[in-house]
């Protein structure tokens, strides 16, 4: 039977079915599912008896139980898939037996082939259908139990299956096919089944990591045994397009091939396959794309040489639209770079390779995708941190990546950021990079490089002349000298030159002969020496023919040296030795002017790129305001970097940092204390007190010259590290060491100090409060007269043992009060009195801190504060006495200092105004949330307390009253609550309208003098004391409405009309404040708070807009069309206050549709030629503002009030011979307000109308146009066509009487038509 038929593999199983011609197997009957049992039982028997050749009588049954698998048992396919492997190993272990015997008949040899084909094809149709079944069993979750189990069996099967397959496999099989080749099905059905299992998405998992292996080692065994290289390059790119997650599993598995099965041609291959996929194809596939891209990343990662001998296919990617593929090959040729075409002895081909490369990288930083333009700069970030960068791409490549800090996306940004903290942690050129440093040693090489180079210039103008070159210049005149020995002898000349004995001397008198000049005697001398020393040296060279040339050839060699006789060996020695000296010098000379050329390139190139550093740290403090999380962390993280390579510019960016750190984004938060434990709490130090000391003199330098937002957020920070125990105590001793003076230290170190323990006791209160009594007894001593300053660090400090005045809901404690006979408050009313009459400038800074501390400790604050007034006026009306001449009355009251105050020293009167100021404001306030917290604190514990007494009364008698009156008790309870604290809240208003500024309170005494200074500039002209009393004006303000209202207009009049910038600002400040207490009264006046936007002192201005920003942030002023004046800020020529501007609108935009509501106003009020606007700056303002809105409706329906707007606008007037005015009234319909046809008959003047809304149009078009807001610009542009152009030209036709209107109608067509050019591409 084995030889009367033959199996051949069916292209599908049901060929099997079909009688493909005589000879060839056909199966005859399809078993039912239930027989199958049965039949694989007696298959099993057979293979007992005749091994793996049962198979040949047996195939049916199991073809029957593959054409029936979905409806076969589970136990019925684990046993096939058992008894197969059996068969198909024990095969495999006869075949190495049976095809060594050489006398294996032919009938044998296709037997065991048409078995071994057969139970290949069984055992891998089992494969796939349990695959198949896998894999949906994946897809259909629902379907869990006895799938889940023959797929659990399946993946315990399939690694020792594979194993099997590939021992099969290794055997030499070509002997069952008679020597020749095995026929490629059979190669193809083995390895079917493998890219049938790769198939599966999961088989990436680490689980599957062995089955993986397995796959591998099978197709290995096929593409060496039996050629299989063609059909699997064409198997896997086919795999590669179709399924996403093979990538990395063909891309391990080619690195092994390549590597341990040496098939490198298959990387060439695949590669050359993949490079000529059409690039517009690959535009349409999507996962083909990321296939092809993963698998060209991963290899090169892997196999990166043998990636490099096959880069050439490949380029031709980086041409095509497909962003993925040019950022594969952009990561291939990184790879390359870093692992392969890497270091300093390189060739010069692959030298030139690699700068190749490497210009490829940078073209594509500026590639026209954002996200390869990312991908190239983290291959660069990636390989600069393995050094793969040569030092002369080094300024590039940093100027690139300085230039996309300007990059639109924010990915990009976040690349460059963290590309050039890169270059920073790996530079070769030094540890330190600040441009001062390096400048000073580059100026000083480069003018010793100089000095080198003209050194050896002038060598080079005398240069020696050799031997050889002065024969050649004498040989002419030698020669004519020469000839003339062989010319008749005149008469008259004698011979008179004879030879000497010896050589030597013959010799040395034929040099000197020459040297001399006397060539004609040195020739016949030489001629005669011929004939008499022949064969002798120097005489002994071969005789010519022509004697005129032996005697220049011994004339030669006399001269140069070049063969001396025997006893002249000296001299040319010494000659040649000088020679050598001389070469030697020259080549030092030489090395030395190169050591010194290669290191000024060196401080050069370091000077550069501390440079591009310095500029790139101004881009980076700018994004770290960004709305991108990840961009502003990777600035933080930059300027840590730059913080820790010595770069001065880098402290600005820390300080700048700062204010992040009351971000509401954790992570920004989170970087900024990494950021400042980094830099600060890791000082360098071989000990504890060491350390401490860098950490104290770290923080001190952030503090010099720290505004008070920097102070505050430093104190945030320190706070923090407090709270989490990561300030040791050896820093708050050595603190307090330096404040007691026990460590030696200046005054500015020593009010750092308190600064610092102040700001650390905001995390611990017990800091200060251990120490109080140390810092009254130090701070406030007798010597506080000498430093206020100090005097007022330490209130600050002590301030903080205050806690929050406002206590959180359901935190009923005692707040924190001292006695008031505590010595605190004795010194501070000490201080603050001996001070009052000497002139200070820091007396009334360290007076505020004072009173505002004695208000938050104090126990009876306002007696307190009420002596030290009465104190400090007696002081003044003793002062009036003394310029008066008389004694001091004691009972003379405060009020007296008023008629005299034109007597009294400018200072004093400065202290004393601004005590009464500092008095009224902290009243004021302590009323209003001390005195109010204290009464609501109390009358809760009033409350919790009567309600524990009835919750002691008898159960049953609470639960009668509750029954019928629940809701009733809970209402009066609320209510109650709500009236007791309109109650408190009352009575606070009734004290400050009517107690603290009537005549029998102290400061009635003081409000004359205030009033007095404010309505008399003339007469206290003093900028100091006039700003002083503004400010205390303000502060009194804030006491009663009565008498805000009955002084503002002296307020605003004295804010718009004083000379000085000190007094506005204060009054502007003391406005804002006004308006938040008393809005009602302030709101007439609002106007003119917006008018000090346009001061011309530019503090002024900051300061206005920093207060106008919080007031119309918080709601307390209405925003009409006057914030067109914050718009005006900025295009202001001071960063602080375009800063200021450019705050206010970014944080109005988050408040809904504000700036698109307030648009159009501004646009009207700015666009007014009365406003000053000039229209590049009106640009500006406007690409600002335009940002904010996102959304196409609001761009149109911007248009649309735009266009609403024009109809109401009102005209320039006519020029016209006729009419000096033409009508300027608001217009009716879009006709009419084109052509004034109803308001002027004038057709000069409908001209100029059209005119000037065409070049409106073409201005708002031209602004649209270079914002890139191309929808809104074709919008605005079909309303102008729509509106303007066709009536206006409809109306030219139907009467030609305006002719002298035409030209200027037609000139505004005209300029429509051109700057609606850019728009035309888009239509």
């Amino acid at each position: 039977m084995a030889a009367a038929w033959e199996f051949h593999l069916p292209l599908s199983p049901a060929d099997l079915l079909r009688n493909g011609g005589p000879g060839r197997y056909v199966v005859q009957e399809v078993l039912p599912a239930r027989e199958l049992p049965p039949a694989l039982t007696a298959f099993r028997t057979a293979f007992r008896a005749r091994g793996a050749l049962a198979v040949l009588q047996h195939f049916d049954p199991l073809y029957s139980l593959l054409h029936h698998f979905q409806a076969v048992g589970t136990d019925v396919k684990e046993d096939a898939l058992e008894l197969m492997m059996r068969v198909v190993s024990h095969h495999s272990n006869e075949l190495p037996a049976i095809l060594g015997d050489s006398g294996l008949s032919h009938a044998d040899r296709t037997a065991h082939l048409n078995a071994l084909k057969m139970n290949c094809y069984l055992l891998t149709g089992l494969v796939d259908a349990f695959e198949m079944e896998t894999c949906k069993s994946g897809l259909l979750e629902n379907k869990k139990n006895r799938t889940k189990t023959s797929g659990s069996l399946w993946e315990e099967e399939r690694e020792p299956l594979l194993r099997l397959l590939t021992q099969l496999l290794q055997l030499d099989l070509h002997k069952l096919w008679g020597g020749s080749m095995v026929e490629e099905e059979f190669v193809s059905l083995m390895t079917g089944s493998c890219y049938r299992i790769l198939e599966n998405s999961s088989i990436g998992l680490q689980k599957y990591r062995a089955t993986r292996e397995a796959v591998t080692h099978l197709l290995a065994a096929a593409l060496v045994h039996y050629d299989h290289m063609f059909s699997a390059t064409l198997k896997i790119t086919q795999m590669l397009q179709h399924f996403e997650h093979v990538a990395p599993v063909f891309a391990q598995a080619v690195s092994l091939w390549a590597t341990e099965y040496g098939l490198k041609s298959l990387v060439g291959e695949l590669l050359r396959e993949i490079g000529q996929k059409c690039l517009q194809d690959l535009t349409r596939d999507a996962s083909g794309i990321k296939g092809y891209a993963t698998f060209i990343t991963e290899l090169a990662e892997q196999i990166p040489a043998l990636v490099l001998s096959n880069m050439s296919v490949l380029l031709r990617h980086l041409d095509g639209e497909s962003y993925m593929m040019r950022n594969a090959v952009l990561v291939a040729m990184a790879e390359v770079l870093v692992q392969v075409l890497n270091g300093d002895q390189l060739e010069e081909a692959a030298r030139g390779t690699r700068d190749q490369f490497l210009n490829m990288l940078q073209a594509h930083v500026c590639d026209i995708n954002g996200f390869v333009r990312s991908r190239v700069l983290q291959l660069f970030t990636r390989i600069v941190q393995c050094k793969a960068l040569p030092l002369t791409q080094f300024q590039s490549v940093v100027s690139l990546a300085v230039g996309r800090l300007r990059d639109k996306s924010v990915v990009v940004a976040k690349n460059a950021i963290q590309l050039l903290a890169a270059f920073l942690s790996n530079n070769p050129f030094s540890s330190k990079l600040s441009c001062t440093d390096l400048a000073e040693p580059l100026k000083k090489e480069v003018q010793k490089l100089q000095e080198m180079r003209d050194r050896d210039r002038s060598t080079a103008v005398a240069p020696v002349i050799t031997p050889e070159e002065e024969w050649e210049a004498m040989l002419p005149e030698v020669r004519a000298a020469t000839q003339q020995l062989f010319q008749p002898q005149q008469e008259g000349e004698e011979e008179v030159l004879e030879v000497e004995e010896t050589v030597e001397s013959t010799s040395e008198q034929i040099t000197r002969l020459l040297r001399k000049l006397n060539y004609k005697s040195a020739a016949r001398l030489t001629q005669k020496a011929l004939c008499r020393f022949q064969g002798k040296e120097p005489f002994s060279g071969p005789m010519e023919e022509n004697e005129e040339a032996a005697i220049l050839g011994v004339l030669k060699r006399l001269y140069t040296g070049s063969c001396p006789g025997e006893n002249s060996e000296d001299a040319p020695h010494g000659n040649s030795s000088l020679k050598t000296k001389e070469v030697v010098l020259e080549e030092q000379s030489q090395t030395e002017l190169v050591k010194q050329e290669m290191l000024v390139q060196y401080l050069q190139d370091a000077y550069n790129f501390s440079v591009k550093i310095t500029e790139a740290l101004s881009l980076i403090s700018k994004m770290m305001y960004e709305n991108c999380v990840s961009v502003v962390q990777e600035a933080i993280e930059f300027f840590v970097t730059v913080s820790q390579f010595g770069v001065p510019q880098a402290l600005v960016g820390v300080r700048r940092m700062l204010p992040l750190i009351w971000s509401r984004e954790p992570g920004i938060k989170e970087a900024v204390l990494n950021a400042y434990r980094r830099l600060y709490l890791s000082p360098s130090g071989d000990s504890e007190r060491a350390r401490a000391q860098g950490l104290v003199r770290s923080l001190s330098l952030i503090m010099v010259d720290a505004s008070l937002g920097t102070i505050q957020c430093l104190e945030e920070i320190i706070s923090e590290f407090v709270q989490k125990d990561e300030i040791k105590p050896a820093v708050i001793q050595l603190l307090w060491e330096r404040f007691t003076e026990k460590s030696q230290c200046s005054s500015l170190e020593r009010r750092a100090a308190v600064m610092l323990l102040g700001m650390m006791a905001r995390g611990k209160p017990e800091i200060i409060g251990s120490n109080l009594d140390v810092l009254v007894t130090v701070g406030l001593s007798e010597k506080v007269c000498e430093d206020y300053r100090l005097a007022q660090e330490v209130c600050n400090a002590i301030s903080k043992l205050a806690g929050n005045p406002k206590p959180a809901l359901g935190n009923n404690n005692t707040p924190f009060r001292l006695p008031q006979n505590h010595m605190l408050f004795g010194c501070l009313s000490k201080t603050v009195s001996k001070g009052f009459d000497q002139p200070s400038g820091h007396w009334i800074p360290f007076m505020e801190a004072a009173v505002m501390l004695i208000y938050q400790l104090a126990e009876g604050a306002e007696e307190i504060c009420a002596h030290i007034l009465q104190v400090c006026s007696q002081q003044a009306l003793e002062k009036l006495r003394e310029a008066d001449g008389q004694k001091a009355d004691p009972g003379v009251s405060p009020s007296r200092v008023s008629g005299g105050a034109s007597s009294l020293p400018t200072f004093l009167l400065t202290h004393l105004v601004s005590l009464v100021g500092q008095v009224a404001l902290q009243q004021v306030a302590h009323l209003e949330v001390s005195v109010s917290a204290e009464l609501r604190r109390r009358r809760i514990l009033r409350e919790e307390e009567k309600t524990k007494k009835r919750s002691d009364s008898s159960m049953r008698q609470k639960r009668l009253q509750s029954t019928g009156n629940e809701t009733t008790m809970e209402e009066e309870l609320g209510l109650v609550g709500a009236t007791a604290d309109d109650t408190e809240a009352e009575l606070i208003r009734n004290i400050c309208e009517k107690e603290l500024l009537d005549g029998k309170h102290l400061f009635s005494a003081f409000v004359p003098l205030v009033l007095k200074i404010c309505n008399n500039p003339g007469l206290y002209s003093d900028s100091v004391l006039s700003a002083a009393a503004a400010l205390s004006l303000g502060k009194l303000c804030m006491i009663s409405s009565d008498f805000c209202d009955s002084h503002l207009r002296l307020l605003f009049t004295m804010m718009e009309k004083s000379t000085l910038p000190g007094v506005r600002s204060n009054l502007i400040i003391a406005a804002g404040d006004l308006a938040i207490r008393f809005p009602n009264l302030v709101e007439p006046w609002t106007s003119h708070l917006y008018a000090r936007l346009r001061d011309p002192c530019p503090s002024v201005r900051q300061t206005a807009g920093l207060v106008m920003t919080h007031l119309i942030l918080k709601d307390m002023v209405k925003v009409k069309g006057q914030v067109s004046e914050m718009a005006a800020l900025l295009i202001d020529p001071e960063e602080a206050i375009m800063g200021v501007a450019q705050n206010f609108f970014s944080e109005l935009s988050n408040k809904g549709n504000a700036i698109y509501n307030l648009l159009p106003d501004i646009i009207s009020r700015l666009s007014d030629p009365n406003c000053g606007i000039e229209e590049e700056s009106f640009h500006i303002i406007m690409r600002h503002l335009f940002s904010y809105i996102t959304k196409d409706k609001q761009t149109e329906s911007l248009v649309e009030k735009l266009c609403q707007r024009f109809r109401t606008a009102r005209l320039f007037p006519c020029i016209s011979a006729k009419k000096s005015v033409c009508s300027t009234e608001k217009l009716g319909s879009p006709l009419q307000s084109c052509l004034l046809i109803q308001t002027c008959p004038c057709s000069v003047c409908m001209g100029c109308s059209v005119l000037t809304l065409c070049l409106g149009f073409c201005f708002l078009i031209q602004g649209l146009v270079s914002l890139h807001t191309w929808s809104f610009a074709l919008f605005c542009l079909q309303d102008v066509y729509a509106l303007l152009v066709v009536p206006v030209t409809e109306y030219i036709v139907q009467d030609p009487s305006c002719e002298s209107g035409i030209s200027f109608c037609f000139l505004g067509f005209g300029a429509i038509f051109v700057a609606s050019f850019p728009l035309l591409p888009k239509l």
